[in-house]
C-alpha cells in the first residue's frame, strides 16, 4: 500500500512540473514575438487648467506628475487634518481646484478631471 501511495505523489508531482513548463513556454513565446509591456501609468501630458498650473507650476503634467506635485502643495502647505490625516483642508488656492469643504484623499483624484484638459 505504501508504494501506491509513492507512485500517486510522483504522479502529481510530474503534472505539476508539467504545468509549470507549459506557463513557463507561454511566457517565453511572448517575449520572442516581440510583444510590449507597457508600464500601466498613462504617460501621455495633459493641458493644464489655470487654476491648477498655478498650484503644480507646470502648464503639461502627465497625471502621475500632476498628483506627485498636488502632494507636494498639500504637504508643504500642511493642509492635511492633523487628526485625521486622509482630510484635506483646501486653503485659497487649492479651493479652486478641489472645492471649499474639507475632502477626503481618495476623492482628490476624481475632481482633478475637470481640471485636466486634452
Amino acid at each position: 500500500m505504501a508504494k501506491k501511495k509513492a507512485t500517486t505523489k510522483k504522479k502529481a508531482v510530474t503534472k505539476k512540473k508539467a504545468t509549470v513548463k507549459k506557463v513557463v513556454k507561454k511566457v517565453t513565446k511572448a517575449k520572442k514575438t516581440g510583444a510590449k509591456r507597457t508600464s500601466g501609468l498613462n504617460m501621455t501630458t495633459y493641458n493644464l487648467s489655470p487654476e491648477l498650473q498655478a498650484i503644480v507650476g507646470n502648464k503639461k503634467l502627465t497625471r502621475p506628475q500632476i498628483v506627485k506635485g498636488l502632494w507636494e502643495y498639500i504637504k508643504g502647505k500642511k493642509l492635511q487634518d492633523p487628526k485625521s490625516r486622509r482630510m484635506i483642508v483646501p486653503d485659497a488656492k487649492l479651493s479652486e481646484v478641489l472645492g471649499k469643504k474639507p475632502i477626503d484623499m481618495l476623492k482628490m483624484a476624481g475632481l482633478l478631471n475637470k481640471h485636466i484638459l486634452n
